[in-house]
């Protein structure tokens, strides 16, 4: 077989992912890419062949089952605009039926009442930088906004008489509070006021509308479970640990709160029982990463979504009588032996500074090295390298590539302290961090010095831009896929609403613009000697199509090489398998032609 159609095995893996439960406890519906893009799937919750339940072209979001009937709620947009529209649709495919009729505009997929008659969500459908909170009556569709402010305002649940609504106010992408909207009289009680950062989200309303469970990060370097207790408006503690605690849900009877801790990457899943102060460690699953969690309706059963460096997103299900696991879905492997795929190994390296970053490490099997190396830099920056199935990080490994995944300073999942070490001036610190991941890989990684490559996504599309224009021999090729080049040009044109939330992380236009156009690698593009490909979305709306177009004319005027691919029905990634399958083997290619022949 040709290495296209290799490749291509990679890509057709598939991924069942975003569980929830039906309310007869009968059935879960779920989000899966089978058709070559995310679409609404079904499968019985005791095992059983799934159906598809949604046929678009365009992805699905999220969904969320009704609490009290045969309906799943869901989201989609258009051409990875993100532009979000809300559906109702039944288990069987039968009366699809759009609810937001706003095109323009964003919709959250919100939260569903107890008793199933209204839907809060959040929209900007009144301005463009500001989200109000919307109730809308299920049956009728009609829509009445109940709150409006401005900056970015969430639904984050329902009190249990589902006459209260519990908000969320952002201020920024590691800070927000918590408002409790009064549905009679419209009020509004501010309950989180708090000095410095802290974040408060994963809300669990106690059965005796008392008070609620959450996870927040307030006074803390990780985030913890706590409870927030109305009558007092007080926070407790109710379990912390040197890790971030992550996923909160509530049994449907209020005696089991299940969670998982993020342990260097890695998810471990946690049950706590009503009355008991330490939680009992909830065992039986691969080494992976839990993306979502679902109690089904009568409590006796935890759906838990896994996705790990060797096992493909898939469904499981904890039965907490017997105490044992089991797999639910069965994505498929596309053709690929998952035999042969690899676990990384966590690794960690100095810095110029003396700062340790923690990475993970995917070595061939074959071989000791010297390796050709790619370096895959993750977006964010506020986003962590985690043990995630990733079939081009795979593809690669099994063709002879090394693969260097770096959590380096400015990511999640370390503390606060260190989540904040690539803030506004201390940007390019992040930039050398990976000058000195070369430094170990040629040193103690087996890497190959000639054959070294760089490739990054969104904001870790900038970190390679900045990789070869702060350090240009280093590299034999880089990737460049819907990354930053110029930060000015990138917070004048991102999505309006998006803007103050990325200046508290890159510095604002008004205050940084100098310090801001010093750090653009458009700037310093004469600079660049490394071969570049660059991938974006015409419909991106996080990181504007222009800014590839930018990097891309500035290096062919100085007639680099530089190969642009540019797909009009994709926003900010790749979601389509048609295009994954068409830009993916070009990256091959380019790699192989660039990076693995270096120096021979």
């Amino acid at each position: 077989m040709n290495e296209k159609g290799v490749i291509r095995n990679y890509l057709n893996v598939q991924s069942a992912l975003c569980p929830s439960c039906s309310p007869d406890g009968d059935k879960v519906a779920f989000i899966m890419n089978a058709s070559g893009t995310p679409q609404v799937w079904c499968v019985p919750l005791e095992g059983g062949w799934p159906q598809q339940v949604t046929f678009f072209d365009d992805r699905v979001a999220e969904i969320s089952f009704s609490p009290c009937s045969d309906h799943i709620l869901f989201s989609k947009d258009q051409g990875g605009n993100e532009h979000h529209q809300l559906y109702l649709v039944r288990p069987d495919g039968t009366g699809l039926r759009e609810l937001t009729d706003c095109p323009r505009a964003i919709h959250t997929l919100g939260r569903w009442s107890h008793d199933g008659r209204w839907l809060g969500w959040a929209s900007n459908r009144e301005h463009p930088a500001h989200f109000g909170i919307y109730v809308q009556e299920v049956n009728s569709g009609a829509v009445e906004q109940v709150f409006t402010a401005s900056g970015t305002h969430q639904v984050l649940a329902w009190s249990p008489h589902d006459d209260t609504l519990l908000l969320s106010r952002v201020n920024s992408n590691l800070d927000n509070d918590l408002l409790v909207l009064d549905l009679g009289d419209r009020s509004v009680a501010h309950l989180t006021p708090h000095e410095g950062e802290a974040q408060y989200g994963d809300i669990a309303w106690a059965q005796e509308a008392e008070g609620f469970y959450l996870l927040t990060s307030e006074g803390s370097e990780f985030t913890y479970l706590a409870y927030y207790d109305l009558d007092e408006l007080s926070l407790r503690r109710v379990f912390a640990t040197e890790h971030n605690v992550e996923l909160l849900r509530l049994s449907p009877d209020g005696s089991t709160l299940a969670f998982s801790v993020n342990e260097e990457g890695y998810s471990r899943l946690f049950l706590l029982d009503e009355g008991q102060r330490q939680p009992r460690p909830v065992e039986g699953f691969p080494p992976a990463v839990v993306t979502g969690l679902e109690w089904s309706r009568d409590g006796e059963n935890l759906v838990v979504a896994l996705d790990g460096s060797c096992h493909n997103p898939n469904l499981w299900v904890y039965d907490t009588k017997t105490k044992g696991s089991r797999q639910l879905t069965y994505a498929a492997w596309g053709g690929v032996d998952p035999t042969g795929l690899v676990e990384p190994e966590l690794v960690h390296y100095t810095s110029f500074d003396g700062l340790t970053i923690p990475s993970f490490y995917y070595r061939p099997r074959e071989g000791k090295g010297p390796y050709p190396v790619v370096i895959d830099i993750h977006g964010g920056p506020e986003s962590q390298r985690r043990v995630n199935f990733n079939p081009i990080t795979q593809y690669l490994v099994s063709a002879g590539y090394a693969v260097f995944a770096p959590n380096v300073r400015g990511s999640a999942g370390y503390g606060k302290r260190y989540l904040h070490l690539d803030d506004v001036r201390r940007r390019m610190d992040a930039v050398k961090d990976i000058a000195s991941a070369v430094s170990w890989l040629v040193k103690e990684g087996g890497a190959d010095e000639d054959r070294l490559a760089v490739m990054g996504g969104s904001y870790g599309g900038f970190m390679v831009l900045a990789c070869i224009t702060e350090y240009p021999q280093l590299w034999a090729g880089a990737i460049d896929i819907v990354g930053i080049a110029n930060f000015v040009t990138f917070l004048e044109r991102t999505g309006p609403w998006r803007r103050y939330l990325r200046e508290s992380e890159y510095g604002s236009l008004e205050r940084d613009r100098d310090f801001l156009v010093s750090i653009s690698p458009l700037h310093k593009a004469h600079r660049i000697v490394a071969p570049l490909m660059v991938i974006h979305g015409a419909n991106d709306p996080r990181v504007p199509v222009e800014e590839a177009e930018q990097i891309v004319a500035a290096v062919q005027e100085r007639q680099g090489v530089v190969e642009y691919l540019r797909y009009e029905d994709e926003g900010h990634g790749l979601v389509k398998l048609k295009n994954r399958v068409d830009a993916y083997p070009r990256v091959v290619a380019f790699l192989d032609r660039f990076v693995r022949k270096a120096g021979s």
